[in-house]
């Protein structure tokens, strides 16, 4: 499978980004903002969904997760809620990025951890980067959720058709 890289410039391309970051683990200490460079930087632990969900014959090797940097430019402010900064080694399970308007094109995108955690970057415009850093690595488990027992069935595909 070819290394993953997005671009998010809008809010539809920003939900796109989020569904590929679903259940990212990540380090306190591998959060990065840089004021002076308007710039907010992080390095994912990615869950590969679109592995997860693929055929059957890709199931059957087992789920994957992927490094990956996320970055955000045109950064203008950065809070943190229940995020306690100091504990580098930490793991935040991300849950969704998501982006409330503004005087636009400004506005807030909201990083959304498991446990209330979550980060609140004030923006000037949408201008997100994913992209793989290397080789994926076999993983257990899937990440599951309240509710996945209906969404499973949902997912998975049944006899031929997907779904």
């Amino acid at each position: 499978m070819q290394d993953l890289k997005l671009v998010a410039l809008d809010k539809e391309d920003l939900e796109i980004l989020s569904a590929h970051l679903q259940d990212a683990v990540l380090k306190i200490g591998d959060l990065a903002y840089q004021p002076k460079a308007r710039r907010f930087a992080a390095i994912t632990r990615r869950f590969d969904w679109l592995k997860a969900h693929g055929g059957d014959s890709e199931r059957s090797k087992g789920y994957e997760r992927r490094q990956s940097a996320l970055r955000f430019e045109r950064v203008t402010g950065a809070k943190l809620m229940n995020v306690p900064i100091g504990a580098k080694s930490e793991v935040l399970s991300l849950l969704a990025v998501t982006f409330e308007e503004g005087e636009a094109p400004s506005g807030a995108i909201t990083l959304q951890f498991s446990g209330g955690a979550a980060i609140r970057l004030e923006v000037e415009c949408i201008e997100a980067e994913l992209r793989d850093l290397g080789p994926a690595w076999r993983t257990r488990r899937r990440p599951e959720h309240k509710g996945d027992e209906i969404e499973a069935g949902l997912a998975r595909p049944r006899g031929g058709a997907k779904g």
